[in-house]
């Protein structure tokens, strides 16, 4: 396999049939792969020169995660900063098997946009993950995502384009629109801003839901409910800011972790009774956020800045 086609793959620019001859070059014998594996490390590390990286082996697998200290919203191709190695991907019984995968972490107090292979932006918010296979099979598109991400989908009315999350299922075939999923807070949401969307729950697929522009679908007590979305302050976490509108404390304390990258234990706990909005510039700092907060109500904090630990008191 020449090294120029190789490239070509590793930035995205392949054609269908290129892809689909690089994967059966690939599977075609073990050396291939680890001859792939090699140049592929070797193209990373040409184009991500100077970037501050940290690359870990977990589950058999290289990730690279970006760390804190480089630029807080960061451009790059999926195809060439991301993880890549060889697993199991969702796929249906028919064609499940091994194939190339690619994974992204985003730190806290990070943001990063991505281009897909099939040419889908993505933003994705701090603290956030998301897995994809290296070329998206002739079937449909599947990710798995853990965290929050604005999808902007691009078209193709063959392949569904389909968002797996940990209790949920979102299938577009082109649109935009955001996804609130952490699993660690046991939270779905999906708002949607063009186009349209069908969401369904994993344990339960009878239980779905068809998704107009303007609206939102969330998770609660197990099931699907629906709800208009008129004011979208709340989604421009991609430009840095960050909104909330009649958000409980908890909620914008978890936003702040977050955003900054810090453990806050809330001692004071008068604070939880109300409701918060407000706007913030992510880069204005956790100081200015909290003081803008106790202008509402009163409460003090200290910063343990050696631990990355603030108490609400």
């Amino acid at each position: 396999m020449e090294k120029e086609l190789l490239h070509k793959f590793f930035a995205g620019a392949a054609t269908l049939e290129e892809k689909e001859a690089i994967m059966h070059w690939m599977e075609s014998d073990p050396g291939n792969k680890q001859f792939l594996l090699k140049e592929r490390k070797l193209y990373n590390a040409v184009l991500l020169h100077g970037e501050d990286k940290q690359v870990q082996q977990q589950a058999g697998r290289q990730q690279y995660f970006l760390r804190r200290g480089v630029a807080r919203f960061l451009r790059v191709a999926a195809m060439i900063v991301v993880a890549f190695g060889l697993g199991y991907f969702w796929q249906s019984e028919k064609t499940e098997g091994p194939i190339a995968m690619q994974t992204i972490s985003v730190p806290a107090g990070q943001c990063v946009n991505v281009t897909l292979p099939d040419g889908s932006n993505i933003w994705l918010n701090a603290q956030t993950t998301i897995q994809y296979p290296v070329s998206f099979n002739k079937e449909n598109r599947q990710v798995k995502l853990d965290g929050e991400a604005y999808f902007d989908v691009a078209k193709d009315s063959k392949r569904p384009f389909i968002v797996n999350t940990k209790e949920c299922s979102v299938e577009v075939l082109g649109t935009k629109f955001n996804i609130d999923a952490y699993s660690s807070r046991d939270k779905f949401e999906t708002v949607l801003m063009e186009g349209s969307v069908k969401v369904s729950m994993l344990d339960d697929p009878t239980q779905a839901v068809s998704l107009k522009p303007n609206n939102k679908v969330y998770r609660s007590n197990g099931k699907l409910l629906t709800q208009k979305v008129s004011n979208y302050e709340r989604y421009r976490w991609k430009e840095g800011l960050i909104c909330f509108v009649d958000e409980p404390f908890k909620v914008v304390m978890e936003d702040f972790e977050k955003f900054y990258g810090l453990t806050i234990v809330v001692n004071n706990q008068k604070v939880t009774q109300y409701l918060y909005t407000g706007k913030f510039k992510q880069t204005d700092g956790v100081d200015y956020a909290l003081s803008l907060l106790q202008k509402n109500i009163h409460f003090t904090y200290q910063r343990d800045r050696e631990n990355h630990i603030v108490y609400i008191n």
